[in-house]
């Protein structure tokens, strides 16, 4: 089982990090399969880090082996989607990035693919866009639309499968919206999908 994630996908949060230029392709990156945080499991928050930070993510599951999948086909390669934290140590981040040295440590560590039970997609408005939102003890801290993707999941899709062959089980995370930010010991964090709770843990 792979766990893909896409970061820069969505403008508003590629502005509130700096980040002013539209990227031309998904930003791939992978997590090891240990980080899946799962079935309502608390976070406990790393010693290596004193910044740890959500990043609310709309994720895809994949129901079908595919290589070079077509974009037109893509729909067909995924059957259920949720809400997940993309969980990112936001300092050590900064010193790999000044180090020139790759992004995994703050991004793959044991906890940081937090994920929701799952929705079937037949059951969610995909052409007309699906909100989804984050909160932690209680106040929204994120919410977003996927019609606000620079990638569709589609696109997403038909781009990853040139260079992984996408198997059945495979997890896929599609970026965060803005407003991300911090999540501290006894932080209580809710995600929701079209109205749907699906995600629901506390930080230790």
């Amino acid at each position: 089982m792979k766990i893909i994630a896409v970061g820069w996908n969505y403008r508003a949060h590629n502005t509130e990090m700096g980040r002013e230029e539209t990227p031309a392709m998904p930003v791939v990156f992978l997590k090891p399969e240990t980080a899946l945080l799962k079935d309502g499991k608390p976070l406990f928050l790393p010693p290596y880090s004193d910044r740890i930070e959500h990043e609310a993510e709309v994720v895809v599951r994949i129901c079908r082996v595919g290589k070079n999948v077509a974009p037109r086909f893509a729909h067909r390669y995924y059957d259920a989607l949720t809400v997940g934290v993309d969980f990112t140590a936001r300092d050590l981040q900064q010193q790999l990035r000044e180090a020139g040295a790759p992004w995994e440590l703050a991004k793959g560590f044991d906890g940081s693919a937090a994920i929701g039970s799952w929705v079937e997609k037949e059951e969610l408005p995909l052409d007309s866009g699906i909100d989804f939102s984050l909160q932690l003890n209680g106040e929204t801290v994120q919410s977003g639309n996927t019609r606000d993707m620079i990638h569709s999941i589609d696109e997403i899709i038909a781009y990853v499968s040139q260079f992984f062959t996408l198997k059945m089980g495979d997890i896929l995370y599609t970026g965060t919206p803005a407003g991300v930010g911090k999540v501290s010991i006894n932080d209580h964090v809710t995600g929701y999908i079209d109205g749907h709770k699906v995600l629901e843990f506390n930080i230790k």
